[in-house]
């Protein structure tokens, strides 16, 4: 017995383990005290995740693999017919989203970093899940310009309720592009599922603005969800050396980069003494200093009713997990949780299950499940 249990150990960690759920912890919070368990490790830093029912999960790799995790049978499978992926820096296979009617066209979405080494951009693409690949692949956007820089890809994808899918992307580490409308730089952008322009989009037949853009002026969104009740949009972003961001997105508004922010560059030189301007929207509220946000929900369902409503939000810098109390259009409390976890959070969703799914960025990076105890 004591020899098979060597090797059944031996086996999970070369191949991935499905650790057993006895090693779930316990963390204090404003609902109670909170179970944690680990439902996956061994993933390579995992970045975006989109759940197909309360037992499937797809989860991206930075590197370049989308994963088909299936919870009850705890199996783990390689998704094929992706397409190339320039995995540098920070680029690499980034997020990852279902079609709004998922069920009946099989369309899956993926955000990655695309062309070449020397001149790459932020791209989004989908393909039909069939048979455990993307079928019938297709590039509906392509972010420009391409540059070699390995910063600031962005990026999130969210349906609104009107079908129409938001993409969030970063400056590149050239922060004036993002005053620049007439390139993707910086912005958000806002297009129909097969990629075409929304006619109503605010920059439509505007000179010097290109069409795809909803907002601009944005440093790197790496956050972004959809109110549960309004259905706007709503996004964070790094800042520089402080001066994170949480924005509401408003169509055809200047969020100010780099002629606003609370932040200043890593060497702690000043970029601007300006915090805001006319005609630059404001945010909801900003991180000085900063947390390096990546990810964020809304809650919703039964299981957290103390919190419905309010924002989760994922900390590479300080390793933690951040719960927003939100009243209206303002943040009334700010909560720290999983604080002593000691890993980046990448990203984090509700399940269909109704618990919080948090993903860690690592070498070794987990799918953790979030409950009251």
């Amino acid at each position: 017995m004591t020899r098979l249990l060597s090797i059944w150990i031996l086996s999970a960690l070369l191949c991935g383990s499905w650790l057993p759920d006895a090693q779930a912890r316990t963390f204090a919070s404003t609902h109670g005290p909170l179970k944690l368990e680990t439902k996956q490790n061994e993933l390579h830093h995992p970045w975006g995740m989109a759940f197909i029912d309360a037992n499937r999960v797809l989860v991206t790799e930075r590197r370049g693999k989308l994963l088909l995790l299936n919870l009850r049978k705890k199996t783990r499978r390689y998704v094929g017919g992706l397409p190339k992926i320039v995995a540098d820096g920070q680029g690499g296979l980034l997020d990852v989203a279902l079609d709004p009617s998922f069920e009946t066209n099989r369309w899956v979405y993926i955000s990655y970093s695309g062309g070449k080494k020397r001149s790459k951009s932020t791209h989004v693409g989908r393909g039909q899940l069939q048979n455990g690949k993307l079928q019938n692949f297709q590039v509906i956007f392509r972010a420009g310009p391409k540059m070699s820089g390995p910063h600031h890809f962005g990026s999130r994808l969210v349906f609104s309720n009107d079908g129409y899918l938001f993409i969030s992307l970063g400056d590149r580490g050239q922060r004036d592009l993002a005053q620049d409308p007439s390139n993707h730089a910086g912005s958000m952008i806002r297009i129909l599922p097969n990629g075409k322009i929304p006619k109503d989009n605010p920059f439509v037949n505007k000179k010097g603005f290109n069409p795809k853009i909803y907002s601009y002026g944005h440093r790197n969104m790496q956050g972004a969800a959809k109110h549960p009740t309004t259905g706007v949009i709503w996004a964070h972003e790094h800042g520089p050396k402080g001066g994170d961001e949480l924005n509401i997105i408003r169509p055809g508004r200047n969020y100010g980069w780099p002629k606003t922010t609370y932040g200043v560059n890593y060497s702690g030189s000043v970029i601007t003494q300006n915090t805001t301007l006319p005609g630059i929207q404001s945010p909801v509220m900003h991180w000085t200093p900063s947390i390096a946000p990546c990810g964020m929900t809304f809650v919703t369902g039964p299981l957290f009713p103390k919190w419905n409503g309010d924002i989760l939000v994922g900390a590479l810098k300080h390793r933690k997990l951040v719960h927003l109390s939100i009243r209206g259009e303002s943040v009334t409390q700010q909560e720290i949780l999983l604080e002593d976890l000691g890993e980046r959070i990448r990203d984090v969703e509700m399940g269909p299950d109704g618990a919080i799914y948090v993903l860690t960025d690592d070498f070794n990076g987990r799918l953790l499940r979030l409950t009251p105890k």
